[in-house]
C-alpha cells in the first residue's frame, strides 16, 4: 500500500452531505461544520474536513482571519477546508453574512440526518453548491491533513484524465437536486472519493521547492521509502535497506528525507508505528502485547516506554481514556441540539 492510501486508511474517513444550497447575488454566508451538525449524520469525530462542491455559477471563499486566503471557486471546482475552520462564502465577501442559522436548525431538528435545502440571496446571478464534511480520526497530527493548505480549491473538470470526475460531478448535482432513496449514502461515498482525488491533485500541483509530507510522497525516492515503510511498518527497516530499495545511497536518502519531511527516516517510522498502535488501541480488542508485536516492538515493555513518550501516558491508560472520551463526546453532541455556526452570521 502506498503512503497516502495508508495514512487516509488510518484516519477512517466518513463522509456526509448536509446541504444543497441555491444562492442568488448578492449573498454572503459564514460557515463551519460543528459538532452538533456533524453528530446528526455521523458518529462523533476528532476532526472535521469541510468541503463545498460548486455545481453552477461561482462564489468567493476565504478564512475570516486571513483576507489573503480569498479565492474564487467556479462550477466544477471543489473547495476544501481541511481543518474544518470557519469560512466565508458569497458572491462578495464585503457583504455582511446573512443570519441563516435558525433555518438550518429548524430543518435539522425536524429531519435529523437528512439533506437540508437552503435558498438565500437577492435574486441576481445564481450559484448552486453541495456542502458536506468528512469526519475522521486524528490521533495526533495526521501528516496528510496537517500538510494541506488551510483552504484550497481543486478543478475537477479540465483534465484529459478527468472524464470520470466530470460525470461524477454531474451525477452528484443530479442526486442533490432530485434527492432519491439512497442519495445520502451515494453522495457521502462520492464525497470521500472526491476528497482523496483533491489531495492527489494538490500533491501534483506542489512547486518543486515545496517541503513537507505531501512533497515527500510526491518525490521519486522519498516517496518510495515512505511506501516501503507504510507497506510493512513492523519490518526491521534500516536506512541502508530503504536506500538500497529506493535507489539512492544511504547518506543521500537520509539527507533528502530529512530535508523534505523535517525528520530522519527512522524517527518517522517510529512515530508512524505508534500512530498505528494508537488506532488499534482506540477501536480494537487486541492485547497490548499483540499490538506491540503488530507494530514491530520485540517486547511489551519497550512498546510501553515508546508509547508513553509519544502520548504522555502508557497504552493501557490511553486506551481507557479514549473510551471515556468517546462516551462524553456522544453525550455532548446529543445534548447540543443546534447547528450554530453551520451557516450563520459572522462572529455568532
Amino acid at each position: 500500500m502506498d503512503a497516502l492510501s495508508d495514512v487516509l486508511r488510518l484516519v477512517r474517513l466518513g463522509g456526509a452531505v448536509y446541504l444543497n444550497g441555491d444562492f442568488t447575488a448578492p449573498w454572503c454566508l459564514y460557515g463551519q461544520a460543528n459538532a452538533a451538525l456533524c453528530g446528526s449524520f455521523l458518529p462523533p469525530a476528532e476532526r472535521i474536513v469541510s468541503y463545498h462542491l460548486i455545481t453552477e455559477g461561482g462564489c468567493w471563499a476565504a478564512l475570516p482571519d486571513d483576507p489573503e486566503s480569498a479565492i474564487y471557486v467556479a462550477a466544477g471546482e471543489l473547495l476544501v477546508v481541511p481543518q474544518g475552520e470557519a469560512h466565508l462564502l458569497g458572491s462578495s465577501l464585503d457583504i455582511t453574512p446573512g443570519p441563516t442559522g435558525e433555518l438550518l436548525e429548524s430543518q435539522l431538528r425536524n429531519s435529523p440526518g437528512q439533506l437540508m435545502a437552503l435558498r438565500y440571496g437577492g435574486g441576481g446571478e445564481r450559484t448552486r453548491l453541495v456542502c458536506g464534511f468528512l469526519a475522521c480520526d486524528d490521533t495526533l497530527s495526521n501528516p496528510v491533513l496537517s500538510a494541506l493548505p488551510r483552504i484550497f480549491k481543486v478543478d475537477m473538470r479540465n483534465d484529459p484524465q478527468s472524464a470520470w470526475l466530470e460525470s461524477s460531478l454531474r451525477f452528484a448535482a443530479a442526486e442533490a437536486a432530485e434527492w432519491r432513496v439512497g442519495s445520502a449514502i451515494v453522495l457521502a461515498r462520492l464525497s470521500e472519493l472526491l476528497f482523496v482525488e483533491a489531495v492527489r491533485r494538490c500533491i501534483d500541483a506542489l512547486p518543486s521547492d515545496r517541503k513537507g509530507w505531501l512533497a515527500g510522497v510526491g518525490d521519486r525516492f522519498v516517496g518510495r521509502a515512505l511506501a516501503l515503510m507504510h507497506a510493512q511498518p513492523a519490518h526491521g527497516w534500516t536506512v541502508d535497506e530503504l536506500a538500497r530499495k529506493a535507489g539512492l545511497s544511504r547518506s543521500a536518502l537520509a539527507q533528502r528525507f530529512t530535508q523534505l519531511l523535517g525528520q530522519p527516516p527512522m524517527q518517522y517510522l517510529a512515530h508512524w508505528r505508534l500512530q498505528i498502535a494508537a488506532q488499534e488501541l482506540r477501536g480494537g480488542t487486541k492485547s497490548l502485547a499483540a499490538v506491540a508485536d503488530q507494530v514491530g516492538y520485540e517486547s511489551e515493555a519497550a512498546f510501553n516506554r515508546a508509547f508513553k513518550r509519544e502520548f504522555g501516558m502508557p497504552p493501557a491508560g490511553w486506551r481507557r481514556s479514549r473510551g471515556e472520551m468517546a462516551g462524553v463526546s456522544a453525550a455532548a453532541v446529543a445534548a447540543a441540539g443546534g447547528v450554530d455556526g453551520a451557516f450563520d452570521e459572522r462572529g455568532a
